[in-house]
């Protein structure tokens, strides 16, 4: 009798554990994507610092965390100093059909629902993220929580002003309208 009750016990205890692990992991992907993406597909460059990607079979607009880059296509703001040459870096970067590894920092998307994501490209483990910065097509640009490369980026983008190189040669600065 206190084998049965036990068994019984033992098996509410899992199922209970086994629902609040199923409720916890719909909670974590109220999203369109799996909680942790590793793997996409480039579908389009929409500028310096924003993609389109194939995660998981559907597409997600991706924000590059800890870059920004000039405007060359908001309906908002003209266009900038130095923002179509970023958006022709990225494309030449990331050419659409590219397979590229995707890591997330604390915060997963942004308040327009864009997916908040490092990129390193498959081929060659390269970190777009950080080149951008590194090769002068990107300003640093950090909202906590994610905030991983922050140092890494600031020195790299301060390395880039005083080369000059990108718009550091080009433009007085990353918001500068053409003129």
């Amino acid at each position: 009798m206190k084998s049965l009750r036990l068994a019984t016990l033992l098996a509410f205890a899992a199922a209970a554990v086994a629902i609040v692990l199923w409720v916890r992991g719909a909670e974590n992907n109220s999203g369109a994507i799996a909680a942790s993406p590793e793997v996409g597909e480039v579908e389009w460059v929409i500028d310096g610092d924003t993609i389109d990607l194939i995660i998981d079979g559907q597409q997600e607009r991706v924000r590059l965390i800890g870059i920004d880059t000039p405007e060359s296509v908001s309906r908002d703001t003209p266009v900038q100093c130095f923002g179509v040459e970023a958006s022709t870096a990225l494309k030449g970067l990331l050419p659409v059909g590219s397979s590229v590894r995707l890591v997330r920092d604390q915060e997963s998307r942004d308040r327009f629902g864009r997916l908040l994501l490092y990129v390193y490209r498959t081929d060659d483990d390269l970190f777009v993220n950080e080149w951008m910065v590194a090769n002068g097509f990107a300003d640093t640009l950090f909202f906590e929580p994610n905030t991983t490369f922050q140092s890494q980026f600031i020195d790299l983008r301060n390395e880039a002003r005083a080369a000059p190189v990108g718009l550091w040669a080009n433009c007085d600065g990353p918001d500068q309208p053409i003129s």
